[in-house]
């Protein structure tokens, strides 16, 4: 949204107002996603979750994929994809949060 205001010699001039933080890096279309499994935990310390999700809309209709996510997540939440042609690597280690098992 722009703004109008007045200046000092009469004229009006536009100033763009900023929206909310990412508002504007969310364009184009979304896929939604269903969590179908919850493979493992990954990120430096732990705080990203690799899942298997099936795409339910999209012109990837149907294709399961892993997917990393941050934040709290389980089997049956839906997440909303900008994108549904790149997949996460596997997770090649078996340490989850510094403990090795």
């Amino acid at each position: 949204m722009a703004k109008t205001q007045k200046s000092n010699d009469g004229k009006q001039q536009q100033q763009k107002q900023a929206g909310s933080k990412g508002s504007d890096k969310i364009l184009g279309v979304v896929a939604p996603a269903l969590v179908e499994e919850i493979i493992g935990r990954t990120g430096f310390r732990g705080e990203i979750t690799q899942v298997r999700c099936q795409v339910m809309e999209g012109r990837d209709q149907g294709r399961s994929m892993r997917r990393n996510v941050r934040g709290p997540v389980r089997i049956g939440d839906y997440l909303m994809l900008r994108e549904t042609e790149i997949e996460a690597r596997k997770i090649k280690s078996k340490v989850s949060k510094g403990a090795y098992t």
